[in-house]
């Protein structure tokens, strides 16, 4: 190749490096961005009061696995675990009066879970209503509150 055919080549070459490549500019990802962002402030308000829902539910569903296992425990015994022997009184065989004299080999329950919101269950006896309370304070771990806030007990777990 001569000289001349060498230096039109490269100039060639050099013209394609500033040709015009297909891709996206700046403000088709922004409005894609914007898009998406608007998806999200819809969507996400919807999945996050499924998720509170699922809490609720999940402490009810635990409420009556006490409230069963409680029921076994008054079968045997003839009275239900005192305030201080608490829901422990499921795990293991309490060392608190009244001591059960039925304590099954196996206890009532494998473990007592924290509610789904992270705080430990309240249990008394007697309870408001008679019989005993087991209370979940929900998402606002403190008793009472309303709507998503609301306590979860017994006695509308059943």
């Amino acid at each position: 190749m001569t000289a001349n055919a060498i230096k039109k080549e490269r100039e060639k070459r050099g013209k394609r490096k500033f040709r015009r490549r297909p891709g996206f500019t700046l403000i088709e990802i922004m409005v894609v961005v914007v898009i998406l962002g608007m998806l999200a402030a819809i969507v996400v308000p919807r999945i996050g009061s499924n998720v509170e829902e699922a809490r609720r539910t999940a402490a009810k569903t635990q409420i009556e696995s006490f409230v069963t296992a409680l029921e076994m425990y008054r079968m045997h015994n003839g009275v239900y675990p005192t305030t201080q022997q608490g829901l422990d009184a499921l795990v293991k065989k309490p060392t608190l009066a009244p001591i059960p004299k039925k304590y099954p080999p196996e206890p009532y329950m494998s473990r007592i879970p924290d509610d789904p919101w992270g705080n430990p269950y309240i249990y008394r006896c007697p309870g408001e209503k008679g019989g005993y309370d087991v209370i979940s304070t929900g998402r606002n771990s403190e008793e009472g509150g309303e709507g998503w806030d609301a306590d979860i007990t017994n006695h509308e777990a059943a």
